[in-house]
């Protein structure tokens, strides 16, 4: 039986079509993955699933009835549940005051029996929650459980997740994916949003492609190949293939020593951290979500006053050694160390969303003026070849980077700092949230780099990335160094029990 239908959907925004006449199938007892480049129309197409957009023409059917969904209240009475990529949780309730909050009962609300609820439904489908833990308390993968089970409460029987693993170990996402499977047994049909084709392949029974806002076609997973599925999506043949050279030429460009960091509520974030960046390598860091990754890049830029322990430049152009510590950012630039860091807002790091792709180029180079007027050629030649190298999607290099896609706008940030040819680069999710195609072109350039003899520092949440691009990996987990490793000859499991590993590395290899 067709649970979710949609025939002929159309969605536009002023000019730009998002979604151009869309068809899709949805089978009870079915996972479906959804593919498709940045601004290919996925995210619009769930949206109006779940009742945030309203589409301009089509028809959307639920158990094979014509319906209409004007919000979010309308997808819910139809049974559809989304569970989004940035989590929508009160920190300081539990997690069963999280799953009935908002929900409309005329009689009092037993928190008793919505516990028992709760539990009920974690036992089904194989969750692990504790019903009165606070959500500032928990993992991020409790969180997540608590929003899927927050929609199952609700009587979903149409789940649509958006990245889902982005944060997870590789364990929780196994733990996940036999969540959904049980679900999917239930008769449950789950839509899954997803960049990781290995993914894909394991967990869906069937695949949608979608590409610049319309519908390429469905395959049934068993009959494809990741080879066959990225084809589809860009419209040509591409590399799925990092292109991993041998470090060559390795001297240690940034030594670390026992670094300490307080956050401003006096809790220790980066405890007694020690290791080296070489140039002509790139060092990988792994580590759940908020285990000190962005603390420590943003403390060797300078954007963090360190409590102890000692950061060493050795620059190539002098050979002299120069202590960072206490450096302002912008001297520390001038080394020649940047950090390219892509957070969940974009344009509030690094770029501003009013002005245009050329003027952000010269934010990087204006006090390099000599007088008021500022030589716009350089900017604009940089301008081009970011647009050019990672296949930027704007009208014109002229256009406000605010215009411009979520995906658009981080090649940008990204193509920018790179471009700048630095002697260390700490690239800090580069590709989050990007396309198979263009993340491929960040790897390889990345890749370029090191073949420039600079140090490269590559924070990723990809662990099959990591193990493939990188040639050591640094784990940490809460502010601690759990492991370094040889990443052409680790796991992701042994990654992944390191991620969750307490105390300090007793495994480093050098």
């Amino acid at each position: 039986m067709n649970a979710l239908e949609i025939k002929n959907v159309t969605k536009r925004f002023g000019r730009i079509v998002a979604n151009n006449n869309i068809n899709l199938t949805v089978n009870s007892g079915e996972i479906l993955a959804i593919l498709g480049e940045n601004g290919s129309g996925k995210t619009t197409l769930m949206n109006m699933i779940s009742g945030i957009y309203h589409p301009d023409a089509g028809e959307i059917f639920v158990n094979e009835k014509p319906v209409v969904i004007n919000s979010p209240k309308d997808a819910f009475a139809l049974g559809i549940g989304m569970i989004h990529q940035h989590f929508k949780l009160v920190d300081v309730f539990t997690a069963t005051e999280n799953i009935v909050l908002g929900i409309e009962d005329k009689k009092r609300l037993n928190m008793k029996a919505a516990s028992k609820a709760v539990l009920e439904i974690s036992g089904k489908y194989g969750f692990e929650i504790a019903p009165q833990k606070k959500i500032y308390q928990m993992s991020v993968s409790e969180k997540q459980t608590v929003e899927i089970i927050k929609v199952l409460y609700r009587g979903a029987d149409i789940l649509i997740l958006d990245e889902p693993t982005a944060v997870l170990t590789p364990q929780e996402t196994q733990k996940l994916f036999a969540v959904l499977r049980n679900m999917k047994e239930d008769g449950k049909s789950i839509i899954i949003i997803t960049h990781k084709l290995n993914e894909v392949m394991s967990i869906s029974d069937k695949v949608a492609v979608l590409r610049k806002g319309e519908y390429i076609g469905t395959v049934n997973t068993a009959e494809t190949n990741e080879s066959e599925l990225t084809e589809m999506m860009v419209g040509k043949k591409i590399s799925l293939n990092i292109d991993r050279t041998d470090p060559h030429d390795q001297k240690e460009r940034l030594v670390i020593s026992g670094l300490d960091l307080y956050n401003k509520n006096g809790i220790k974030v980066l405890d007694d951290i020690s290791f080296a960046a070489c140039s002509g390598e790139i060092l990988g860091i792994a580590g759940i979500a908020g285990s000190g990754q962005r603390e420590l890049l943003e403390s060797i830029a300078g954007l963090r006053h360190i409590s102890g322990g000692e950061i060493i430049y050795n620059d190539p152009k002098t050979e002299e050694t120069v202590s960072l510590k206490d450096m302002s950012p912008m001297k520390i630039r001038e080394l020649g160390v940047r950090l390219s860091f892509v957070p969940e807002d974009r344009l509030g790091m690094g770029l501003v969303g009013n002005m245009d792709i050329i003027d952000n180029m010269m934010l990087r180079s204006y006090r390099k003026g000599k007088s008021i007027f500022l030589n716009r050629k350089p900017p604009r030649e940089l301008a081009d070849t970011v647009i050019r190298d990672l296949e930027v999607v704007t009208p014109s290099p002229q256009t406000p980077v605010r215009k411009l896609s979520g995906g658009n706008v981080q090649k940008v940030l990204v193509g920018r700092e790179i471009s700048a040819a630095p002697t260390v680069l700490m690239a800090a999710y580069p590709v989050r949230g990007l396309d198979i195609n263009s993340s491929y072109t960040i790897y390889n350039l990345l890749n370029k780099q090191k073949e420039n003899g600079a140090a490269v520092i590559f924070v990723g949440e990809d662990l099959d990335v990591l193990i493939e691009l990188c040639d050591r990996i640094l784990v940490v987990n809460s502010g601690k160094i759990t492991g370094i490793l040889d990443a052409r000859n680790t796991t992701k499991e042994e990654i992944g029990l390191l991620m969750t590993k307490t105390g300090g590395a007793d495994n480093e290899e050098e």
